[in-house]
């Protein structure tokens, strides 16, 4: 059973999901399915339309914002920045390991003006380390701010 980990109230993170995944994350609350993996990735993984099959048969909503091990753009920040401003309820974002997912949401959280050290710790408190992309989460603040 994959684990979910919460990085605030409304927003978790998760390695790979698989189908039974989707139905569980609905019994728990969330209401939307953030896919950060690049299908094909690796072999055996389910593909994006096999999970947002799933997602849209148990209810939820499912956007498909592919992150690459090698780092992400700006539109991969706003596009989950749009996400999280749409959706007044429970995400569930995965990748491989959950980690990308993390960087992407403090990148995202940050350019609406979040405090980038408050979203390191809650990261932090999960396991994940956002201090790779804290420079960019100070300047999209700021650039938020300003």
């Amino acid at each position: 059973m994959t684990q979910f980990k919460p990085l605030g109230p409304d927003f978790s993170v998760a390695a790979q999901i698989e189908i039974a995944d989707v139905a569980r994350a609905a019994a728990e609350g969330y209401t939307h399915i953030v896919n950060n993996r690049p299908d094909g990735e690796q072999p055996g993984q389910p593909d994006s339309a096999t999970i947002a099959d799933a997602a849209r048969a148990a209810g939820l909503g499912y956007s498909f914002i592919p992150v690459s091990p090698g780092g992400m753009s700006l539109e991969q920040v706003k596009s989950l920045a749009e996400v999280l401003e749409r959706q007044s309820e429970r995400v569930l974002a995965f990748c491989r390991s959950g980690n990308r997912s993390a960087l992407l949401w403090g990148l995202a959280k940050a350019s609406t003006g979040a405090e980038p050290s408050a979203l390191a710790a809650a990261a932090a408190a999960q396991g994940y380390d956002l201090g790779p992309v804290l420079g960019a989460m100070q300047q999209l603040q700021q650039g938020q701010a300003g």
